[in-house]
């Protein structure tokens, strides 16, 4: 692979140059010897300076099936063509390195004779995803016709998505809308950010529902243009207004540093990141019908409104949504 900017260390260029790869895979590449330089071993430090022939041999990942698993599941609708479901908090949506089972892929092949292989054979119907860690609203297809229509939906924009996030500060202005590409992140190769060499746009709007004063949170509806991976959470890290419990954008001290006692219990008590996809529309690619799915919030994150609500919430809009 030919190389002709520099100075740069070898195990950050290749972990730019393979963004599926974290920066531990990269250098346990380097460290088994699967990195030559010119036909020799390399280090992971070594600088680059242009003009250099790194080879880099990547052997197969082992095989992963998706088998069916007796995972219960909330279902919204279903036909022949498709089904919603509300997804809960803690489940992955498909099989991957580090998550062989136990995934709605999984769940579904149990509940679903037929699923569209379209998606790839870990990802039969899989149309869109929701991170492990976020509850709600997902749909998915069970033929290619459907699948393929569904996509040209989420391709198109023409698909609503509303979501609720509670964040730590409040949030100014009331409502607006962030306009910034996501990419893979420089240098924590789990992580995306607005700060990327090649990012690809991304749109969020959001609207400020309730605040609460006492604790500086903000009750936020989030509408997407575009669905890029962790959006919201990044968008809102950006900001400066990271979700309540998100492991990977948030930031924990604020978690446990509420002024109220009993609240900051509740919020140590939570395994998950305050982010819910509470509706889901778009057209039926068989019959044109437009269908708008609901999902309740969670009760571990109702009782944590609940809570804030009776205590101290104020309202800078009025509606409960846009």
């Amino acid at each position: 692979m030919p190389f002709a900017a520099g100075p740069v260390r070898l195990d950050r260029f290749l972990a730019d140059a393979f963004p599926d790869l974290t920066r531990s895979q990269v250098k346990r590449l380097i460290d088994e010897g699967a990195v030559s330089l010119t036909g020799s071993d390399v280090k992971a430090s070594f600088k680059l300076r242009g003009g250099e022939q790194i080879s880099v041999v990547l052997h197969e990942p082992e095989p992963i099936e998706a088998a069916p698993e007796a995972i219960p599941l909330t279902v919204l609708y279903e036909d022949a063509a498709l089904i919603v479901i509300d997804k809960p908090a803690g489940l992955v949506v498909h099989p991957a390195p580090g998550h062989p089972g136990g995934t709605l892929v999984n769940a579904l092949l149990h509940h679903c004779d037929d699923l569209a292989g379209i998606g790839g054979e870990l990802r039969p119907g899989i149309v869109h995803r929701l991170d492990k860690d976020t509850s709600g609203v997902l749909v998915a297809s069970k033929n290619d016709q459907t699948h393929l229509a569904l996509a040209s939906q989420f391709k198109s924009h023409s698909i609503q998505r509303r979501y609720r996030a509670l964040v730590h500060g409040l949030m100014k202005p009331a409502e607006g809308t962030v306009d910034q590409a996501i990419g893979r992140h420089p240098v924590h190769r789990k992580k995306m950010s607005v700060n990327c060499r090649r990012g690809r746009r991304a749109v969020t709007h959001w609207r400020v529902l309730k605040q609460y004063d006492q604790d500086r949170l903000s009750l936020v509806e989030l509408k997407l243009e575009t669905g890029r991976t962790h959006q919201i959470r990044v968008h809102l890290a950006s900001l400066g207004y990271p979700v309540v419990g998100d492991p990977l954008y948030g930031q924990p001290r604020r978690d446990r540093a509420c002024a109220d006692v009993e609240l900051a219990g509740l919020l140590r008590g939570l395994s998950r990141q305050f982010l819910h996809a509470r509706l889901l529309g778009f057209e039926h690619p068989e019959t044109g019908e437009s269908l708008v799915f609901h999902a309740p919030m969670p009760p571990e994150l109702q009782q944590i409104i609940d809570f804030l609500d009776r205590k101290y919430a104020r309202d800078p809009n009025g509606p409960d949504s846009f």
